[in-house]
């Protein structure tokens, strides 16, 4: 690979972990996506936030191969992704977390888990060790489970694949507050066991600036602010001229 088709991170030391330059891109011949340029570093976890259908969802099935590649390239780890079907994506290190969950209601959690493995760091025993409630479960079928339950499961199973990016579309939609702070303690501890390079969708912005350094603000499928997630938090005025007033409990 010649090295102008690299995209080197910050350090210099090694390609980006995600690399995105101009990406335009919908469903069938609609734009919802607009010129969108970003890059992640290795490790690096990024939350995206907005108001409802400016783009944030779009921007993860983008990355996944879900919809149409109007313009733009996609990287990953220095590896060129436009043209891959989503199969090849999955394989190539992306883990994906959508929104719907789509976890299997037929088979057993254990069953859920292991459809998808890859070797690597994450076996059944590490995930239930990350997750005890789905080790509880594990001889349940995925439709005898919470929709917290769920929503961990679907986790799990992402990590299963020992993606080196990870991607995870409003995961706190839908569920109660108490089951909430239950996912975002899981998701914290996610983070902090470090190597793995995340991106986190949510309507939550409290959620979102608590899990990541970086926070991007996308409005009608263009990013309009990308900066420290601390500035935001102090900064209410700007963080309200950004995605609206009522951010910090918004759901949905």
């Amino acid at each position: 690979m010649r090295m102008s088709a690299l995209f080197i991170s910050a350090s210099g030391l090694m390609p980006e972990a995600l690399a995105l330059q101009g990406v335009s891109a919908g469903y069938g011949r609609t734009h919802v996506l607009e010129n969108v340029s970003l890059s992640i570093e290795p490790g690096e976890n990024l939350s995206v936030i907005g108001r409802n259908g400016v783009g944030k969802s779009t921007l993860l099935a983008t990355i996944m191969g879900h919809t149409n590649l109007h313009g733009g390239t996609i990287h990953l780890g220095g590896r060129d992704l436009t043209k891959m079907a989503v199969y090849q994506r999955s394989a190539a290190g992306i883990g994906y977390v959508p929104q719907e969950r789509e976890i299997f209601p037929s088979l057993t959690v254990s069953e859920n888990l292991e459809i998808g493995a890859r070797p690597g760091a994450w076996t059944l025993e590490s995930i239930f060790e990350l997750f005890p409630i789905l080790a509880e479960r594990r001889a349940n079928m995925g439709n005898q489970l919470s929709g917290g339950e769920q929503q961990m499961l679907a986790i799990a199973r992402a990590l299963m694949g020992n993606p080196t990016l990870l991607l995870m579309d409003e995961p706190s939609e839908g569920l109660a507050p108490i089951i909430v702070e239950e996912l975002v303690k899981v998701m914290h501890r996610l983070r902090k066991s470090g190597g793995l390079t995340a991106i986190l969708v949510e309507q939550n912005t409290r959620i979102a600036l608590d899990f990541s350094g970086r926070t991007v603000v996308m409005d009608r499928g263009r990013i309009v602010h990308d900066g420290p997630s601390n500035k935001l938090k102090k900064d209410k005025e700007l963080l309200d001229r950004l995605i609206g007033v009522g951010h910090g409990e918004e759901k949905g």
